[in-house]
């Protein structure tokens, strides 16, 4: 019997990101990086209808997203199967936007890649990612932004598993800077 494709709804996509959260919380040393996480992961759970969550992680379960266990304290335990993890990424990986430096430090970050035509799909999902992102594209596989987003553009390359074909660069002069400051209002 084959199964069913699971919708995944708004609260879903938020369940799978809390659950991703936490692992991600499990796995950053950075006091910073595991702040903004909080804050992400609060905003997302102070949106959701207690029914609708129920119902949704109910509904997780029987597609296999998620795994539970009781603890003998009587608590249950909920955790993210692989399959989950893969869902909640994809969802994460659309939400990501790269931080306002509070001062310009006048440094260019460039993304160059080349990837060969049998991974096609991903480098235009890639090349997707760093638009929504909120970086310029300069050719068709080079892109620019003006403020930090290693960690941003490393997250999303690894997602694609793309690391041997993407360059990260940072550059103190570009001969069209005056053109770009005007995109991102510098």
């Amino acid at each position: 019997m084959e199964q069913k494709e699971l919708k995944i709804g708004p609260v879903t996509q938020k369940v799978l990101v809390l659950l991703l959260g936490g692992l991600a919380l499990g796995l950053t040393a950075s006091p910073t990086q595991q702040f903004r996480i909080i804050k992400i992961m609060r905003k997302d759970w102070e949106r959701i209808n207690r029914r609708a969550l129920y119902k949704t992680v109910r509904n997780l379960y029987k597609s296999k997203l998620i795994d539970a266990g009781d603890n003998p304290d009587g608590t249950t335990t909920i955790v993210l199967t692989q399959k989950g993890q893969i869902k909640a990424l994809t969802y994460q990986i659309d939400d990501i936007r790269i931080p306002i430096m509070k001062k310009w430090d006048k440094k260019w970050r460039l993304i160059l890649f080349d990837i060969p035509e049998k991974y096609r799909k991903a480098r235009n999902a890639l090349a997707r990612a760093l638009k929504n992102m909120g970086c310029y594209q300069l050719q068709k596989s080079v892109f620019i932004h003006p403020f930090e987003c290693k960690n941003e553009t490393d997250f999303v390359v690894e997602f694609f598993a793309l690391r041997p074909y993407v360059r990260f660069a940072i550059l103190e002069h570009i001969d069209n800077a005056l053109h770009l400051k005007t995109i991102f209002r510098l």
